[in-house]
């Protein structure tokens, strides 16, 4: 027997609400790195032609992309790349555990990508399979 809080036929309802509320948070990244909204003063100087401003070109557009739901499974793919590389190229060469390096939202970003890469968009995407 297994317990079943959401009946079998609303996961992809549910699927679907994840993907909205991941790229909701997701693509202010993008915006407070491109277009300084809401502010972040870590990112006041940057550059549009650094790894940052890559980075917000990809969570802008990337982000977009998946909020609507069109191109999910590849632009999630490149998505889960991109937090992995913040994760292993910025926040572990701080400290071994993710709650010390502050690189639990990349970590987590990451794999919740991937889950998108693999099992698609869920309800309420353009591109729906």
């Amino acid at each position: 027997m297994t317990l079943r809080i959401i009946p079998e036929r609303y996961l992809s309802h549910v699927q679907g609400l994840l993907r909205i509320a991941t790229t909701l948070l997701f693509l202010q990244h993008g915006t407070a790195k491109l277009f300084g909204y809401p502010h972040v003063a870590m990112f006041d100087q940057m550059k549009l032609f650094s790894l940052l401003g890559a980075g917000g070109i990809l969570e802008l557009v990337g982000g977009a992309l998946l909020l609507v739901g069109l191109f999910t499974r590849p632009v999630a793919f490149i998505l889960s790349g991109e937090m992995a590389v913040a994760y292993f190229g910025f926040h572990a060469l701080e400290a071994f555990w993710p709650i010390l390096n502050k690189g639990e939202l990349a970590a987590l970003y990451c794999f919740v990508f991937l889950f998108f890469s693999v099992a698609g968009p869920g309800k309420f995407a353009l591109d729906r399979e």
